[in-house]
Formats: C-alpha cells, structure tokens, sequence
C-alpha cells in the first residue's frame, strides 16, 4: 500500500452540491490541473461511541478506496466565511475490516456508512476533489488556497454548502423517507 501524502493538520474545505463534473473537468484542463489518478471507489464507515463524538461535532471514519485504507479523526469544525477549518489526523492502515474490528473491540459503533466515487485532481498544492454520491455531484476544494481555486473554476464560495456528507444525507432522509439508512449505491457488505 502507497502511504498518503503527508496533510496539514488543519483540513481547509469548500464542498459545492449540484456540480456538472464533466463541465468541471473540462475546467481543470483548462487551468492544466492535474488528475491524481482514475476515479476510486470509497466505502467510508463514521463510528461512535455513546454519541460522544458527535456531541462533541468530531467523527471518527475508517475509509476504504482503491489506493487502500485510512483511520481519519476529524476535530469539531470552525468557519472562516464559508471555508470549513478542521483538526484533522489520518493513520495508513492495511485493513478496513480489521481496524472496524479493533475499533468496535474499544466500544465503538458504526453509526453510518456512505460511498462515493472520488476523483482527485491537484492545481498547485490544492487539491480537487470531484464526487459522485448517491445523493448527486458535489466539489470539495481542499487546501490553504481552497477559495482562490474555487473562484478559478467558477465557483461563488459564498456558495458552498457547510454541511457534511452524513448532514446531507440525514437531510435527504427527511426528505425521502424511504431511502436506506446508509448512503451506499448498494448494499455490498
């Protein structure tokens, strides 16, 4: 497994819904923005225990993709304007399976699962990533120039949406009430 490249430790984002991703890669070739690699399949697992870390606005995920697995701590999320600051810590592991495992072993629980297919692109050191979600297309510019780059493809950051992906789905859920519990394309495991 290739480790990730080294993230600061404070993530800054803008997510935007609704997005054309074809029109947005035509975008990025434009801006002669480079594609990280071929869209990757992400299964995401957010645990908790007792509700603590959500009361506390943090998540703790285990994540699976093509390029390998990840344990993500995210701290409670302040705003600059639109632009979502977060504490955020990412471990490289071998096993989803096994790390859901250890981790249920310490009184966690999975509280929801959500998939999409990423796609990441890199303009300068900021990075672009575009997401097909069971619930629509979304952007996320992530990086200390997230809203310059944002505003270069067309973006208005004032905008973007402040929610995370599990706020939206529960949003979604209200308003559907017969979705699946979790945000998946289907029911794989």
């Amino acid at each position: 497994m290739t480790p990730p490249k080294p993230k600061p430790e404070v993530e800054r984002e803008l997510k935007f819904a609704g997005v054309d991703l074809e029109s947005l890669r035509g975008r990025l070739l434009e801006l002669e923005a480079e594609r990280e690699g071929p869209p990757s399949d992400e299964d995401n697992w957010l645990l908790d225990r007792d509700g603590e870390l959500a009361l506390s606005g943090s998540v703790l995920r285990v994540r699976q993709d093509g390029r390998g697995a990840l344990i993500t701590f995210k701290g409670p999320a302040s705003f600059e304007g639109q632009t979502k600051l977060r504490r955020e810590l990412e471990l490289g592991i071998d096993s989803a399976e096994l790390a859901l495992d250890l981790l249920r072993g310490l009184g966690y629980t999975v509280v929801r699962r959500y998939q999409k297919i990423r796609e990441e692109w890199r303009l300068g050191s900021e990075t672009i990533c575009l997401d097909h979600t069971p619930i629509g297309d979304f952007v996320e510019f992530e990086g200390a120039k997230a809203e310059a780059v944002a505003k270069r493809c067309g973006f208005d950051p004032q905008q973007a949406v402040r929610k995370s992906y599990l706020m939206l789905y529960q949003d979604w859920i209200a308003q559907n009430p017969d979705a699946p519990r979790d945000m998946v394309f289907r029911d794989s495991r």
